[in-house]
């Protein structure tokens, strides 16, 4: 499964952002957006099962970030609105093979290069 996160930019806070993340078309079971700010460890922001049907958020996303899928192009997509300073980090996409939804990465299989967003005060 190739995985690569594009989108990523500097953005003034306040401002909206959307990430994308096609992939191969392989069959996954879910797919997640994690996050790594300078000096921190990964964390979760948002995953949703393939089939659309369940999506989780990090409780800083909820109300501002959406996790999407497009079933023609076979891209997940981060929309990120009301961008703060503290949401500056590198996101990754990733893909979990096994059938449930998880927060966790170590229950993620497949990971993409990741997309820089630096949020300006």
């Amino acid at each position: 499964v190739q995985l690569q996160a594009s989108g990523g930019g500097l953005v003034q806070a306040g401002g909206s952002l959307r990430l994308s993340c096609p992939d191969s078309g392989r069959i996954v079971s879910a797919v997640s957006w994690f996050r790594q700010a300078p000096g921190k460890d990964r964390e979760f922001v948002a995953a949703m099962t393939w089939r659309g049907d369940r999506k989780i958020y990090a409780d800083y996303a909820k109300g501002r970030f959406t996790i999407s899928r497009d079933n023609r192009n076979l891209t997940v997509y981060l929309r990120m609105n009301s961008l703060k300073p503290e949401d500056t980090a590198v996101y990754y996409c990733a893909a979990r093979r096994l059938s449930g939804i998880s927060t966790t990465s170590n229950d993620y299989d497949y990971w993409g290069q990741g997309t820089l967003v630096t949020v300006s005060s």
